[in-house]
C-alpha cells in the first residue's frame, strides 16, 4: 500500500508542526550529505526556525560556508549584502589578519618559532628587545627613585611629628611648674576643703557638765 499524499500547507497544530519539522530537517541534512559524498559536490545548508529562532547548518567537508558565499557572489554577481556590510567584512578580515600578525610577532619576542626568520628580521627583532630593555630598565629606575623619594618624606614627616610632640610634653611640663611655683597643691587643696567641710558639719555636744 503506497503513502498517501499530504496537502503542502502550514500544519496548525504545535505539537505535530514540531515533530514534523524535527524529522524533515533530519532528511534534508541527510540528503545534502549523501549528494555531497556521492556526486563531490559543495552543499550548504542553512535551516533556520520562525518559532524559537534556532538555526541548523550543513557544509561539505571540501568547502566552508564563506567559500560557498564568494562562489555564489563570484556565479551569479549578486550581493547577498549591501557595501557597508561588505565594508564591515573586510574590516573584520583586516583586524584578524593583523591580530595574527601581532601573536606572531609576540611569540617571536618571546623566542618562539625563530627559525624560519633570516638574518635581516633577526637583527631587526634584537634591536625590538634591546630597545624593550632599555625602556624597562629606565621605568625600574624611575620606580626606584620615586619609592627613595617617598621614604625620604616619611622620614622627615616623622622628625616634624616627635618636634611637635616634644614640644606639646615641654609646654605641659611648663604648665605644672607654673601651678606649682605658684602655691598651687591639688592635694593640699582637696585635703583643706574636706577639712573645712567636716568642721562645718561638726555637730554641737551640750556641756554634759553643766546639765550635771
Amino acid at each position: 500500500m503506497g503513502r498517501g499524499k499530504i496537502e503542502i500547507k502550514r500544519i496548525e497544530n504545535t505539537n505535530n508542526r514540531s515533530v514534523t519539522y524535527s524529522k524533515r530537517r533530519n532528511g534534508i541534512i541527510k540528503k545534502a550529505r549523501e549528494i555531497s559524498v556521492l556526486c563531490d559536490a559543495k552543499v550548504s545548508l542553512i535551516i533556520c526556525t520562525s518559532g524559537s529562532g534556532k538555526m541548523y547548518a550543513f557544509c561539505s567537508e571540501s568547502t566552508s560556508l564563506s567559500q560557498m558565499l564568494e562562489d555564489y557572489h563570484r556565479l551569479s554577481g549578486n550581493k547577498l549584502w549591501d557595501p557597508k556590510h561588505e565594508q564591515l567584512s573586510n574590516e573584520i578580515e583586516r583586524i584578524k589578519k593583523e591580530n595574527e600578525n601581532m601573536l606572531i610577532e609576540l611569540r617571536h619576542l618571546k623566542g618562539e618559532d625563530i627559525l624560519s626568520l633570516n638574518h635581516k628580521e633577526l637583527i631587526s627583532l634584537e634591536d625590538l628587545l634591546e630597545n624593550g630593555l632599555v625602556n624597562v630598565r629606565a621605568r625600574q629606575s624611575e620606580f626606584v627613585d620615586t619609592r627613595r623619594q617617598n621614604d625620604e618624606a616619611l622620614v622627615e614627616e616623622n622628625k616634624r611629628l616627635i618636634s611637635v610632640l616634644y614640644q606639646k610634653e615641654m609646654e605641659l611640663h611648663g604648665s605644672v611648674r607654673d601651678h606649682m611655683d605658684n602655691g598651687y597643691n591639688p592635694r593640699i587643696r582637696d585635703y583643706n576643703s574636706q577639712m573645712t567641710f567636716a568642721f562645718r558639719v561638726q555637730p554641737m555636744q551640750p556641756n554634759l557638765q553643766e546639765r550635771i
